[in-house]
């Protein structure tokens, strides 16, 4: 059961309508998943949704890997909702149905597109062993630069900031499927 509920604007602090605003003002379209509970702290909501903002539309890493990152982070954490938010961000962004599978049952994808295991193996290596190997992290820099290296590490660090929001707070997917066995 959620831990937090969806408040109305009207029942919000002044500060708390500020970052709302901003939120539904901005390329997210609206305020749900993690932003509901990070509202109790309007401060640190506006920060990790600028940050979001940056890593999540205008980061150096190409929209198809930032989503294999955010998926493996959501497998990581088994994030119901961030899985579920972008389960169908990957597929726009051109990730086929089977490495998206793979990913959701915990299996190394097949893939066609080196950039794309090279990503994939990059973010299961440092949750497996808390660090990344000096061929996983050259991997990044020969194809990304350390610019691309840098931004992975802020968009991996943010979503796992959201996976774990969203599992403390419990935030429910609509229709309270479960797209991750747990």
């Amino acid at each position: 059961m959620a831990r937090t509920q969806e408040v109305s604007r009207d029942d919000m602090t002044p500060a708390q309508q500020e970052v709302f605003d901003a939120i539904a003002g901005g390329p997210r379209g609206g305020v749900r998943g993690p932003f509901l509970p990070l509202l109790n702290s309007p401060e640190l909501a506006d920060k990790v949704q600028k940050l979001g903002q940056f890593v999540r539309y205008d980061c150096s890493i190409p929209w198809k890997l930032r989503e294999i990152a955010i998926l493996v982070t959501a497998y990581h954490w088994k994030a119901q909702y961030e899985w579920f938010a972008h389960d169908s961000e990957a597929r726009k962004a051109g990730i086929s149905e089977t490495v998206i599978e793979a990913i959701r049952q915990g299996q190394k994808p097949d893939f066609s597109d080196p950039a794309e295991e090279e990503i994939y193996d990059f973010c299961v290596e440092l949750y497996a062993i808390k660090r990344v190997s000096d061929d996983a992290y050259q991997k990044i820099v020969d194809r990304h630069g350390t610019e691309g290296a840098t931004d992975l590490a802020g968009l991996l660090g943010h979503y796992n900031l959201i996976a774990i929001t969203l599992n403390i707070f419990d935030v429910e997917v609509p229709g309270g499927i479960t797209p991750l066995e747990l």
